[in-house]
């Protein structure tokens, strides 16, 4: 698989400590799904082994990692027809294999076959992301919060939203030898600034935000990587973050994936970037001490008014709801 590696750590321009730890290198693959599920497993374990030779700590990969993007359209019989145990399924069962393989943490997406909290059978899951060590521990899982309803992605009636107790947890990785604080929404959490605002708020230092995004079926002509890549670089200047876009691309159904995925840091700048239509291993190099420096000189956190901010926690209202 082609690597893309970071030109260096950029200079932090508002640095006036200097860190007490080292940059941590991350990498991340873009792949295009594939029906032959052997082929896809060795595309993505190439990428996997691709970016830790270079060096990568951790490896993130894109949303729903083994299968074919679903939501295209409508379902027909049981939505979660495709759905999977989380424990014992084939995409943990893959990301352990990945990372006992490389050494490396590796982070993977499933829809995942669950009973809803009120333990009825409502034929949806949870689109759901987790972390797992080289020594095959799952170190974290989290659930999407936000579903898109729109044509062509038609997820709501296919994935029960995330709960709402706990909706975004911060995992600190140093027990597993990885001095970093992550946070892992998934695909259409990227377009809240309340998502990454939160994560921040708990200290994170990098999100992931494992993505399935392409073109609109009823605006084939809309190309919308632009403002999806500007909404998540947004999102990293505001609350001071690292993130990390791992994207999927190629034609599934009626929609074509564009790729383009990214990582970012604080200060907005894109520090390596993957082709629209190529499988690619992506590696940076992510200062850390950098969302410090920031926050220091624009200080988002201690500067907020939450006690202006009563109309974000207010129900949607009936003229906002949208209808697949």
């Amino acid at each position: 698989m082609r690597l893309i590696t970071a030109d260096g750590v950029p200079v932090s321009p508002a640095r006036v400590h200097e860190p007490s730890e080292p940059p941590v290198r991350v990498g991340l693959v873009q792949h295009a799904w594939d029906p032959d599920a052997d082929r896809l497993r060795a595309t993505l374990l190439d990428g996997v082994r691709t970016a830790a030779g270079a060096g990568a700590r951790v490896v993130f990969l894109p949303e729903l990692t083994l299968s074919r993007y679903p939501a295209d359209t409508l379902p027909e019989g049981r939505p979660d027809a495709t759905a999977e145990s989380l424990e014992d399924g084939p995409t943990v069962a893959f990301a352990r294999e990945a990372a006992a393989d490389t050494g490396a943490l590796v982070h993977a997406s499933l829809f995942e076959r669950a009973t809803a909290p009120d333990g009825t059978d409502d034929g949806l899951g949870f689109n759901t992301a987790v972390l797992v060590a080289p020594d095959g521990r799952l170190v974290a899982r989290t659930r999407k919060t936000h579903i898109p309803v729109t044509a062509g992605y038609y997820e709501d009636r296919y994935f029960r939203p995330g709960p709402a107790q706990d909706a975004y947890p911060v995992h600190d990785l140093s027990d597993v030898g990885l001095r970093m604080r992550v946070g892992l929404p998934t695909c259409w959490d990227e377009w809240f600034p309340e998502v990454a605002r939160a994560y921040s708020l708990h200290d994170a230092e990098v999100l992931a935000y494992p993505t399935a995004i392409g073109s609109e079926p009823d605006h084939p002509e809309f190309d919308t990587q632009p403002l999806w890549e500007h909404t998540i670089v947004g999102h990293a200047i505001a609350s001071g973050l690292f993130v990390v876009a791992p994207n999927r691309f190629g034609t599934e159904g009626l929609i074509t994936f564009y790729g383009s995925s990214f990582v970012a840091d604080p200060y907005g700048r894109v520090l390596v970037r993957a082709p629209r239509d190529e499988a690619a291993a992506l590696v940076a190099d992510l200062d850390l001490a950098q969302r410090r420096d920031w926050l220091e000189l624009f200080p988002f956190l201690a500067t907020r008014r939450p006690d202006s901010y009563g109309v974000l926690a207010e129900p949607v209202r009936p003229e906002h709801r949208r209808e697949a």
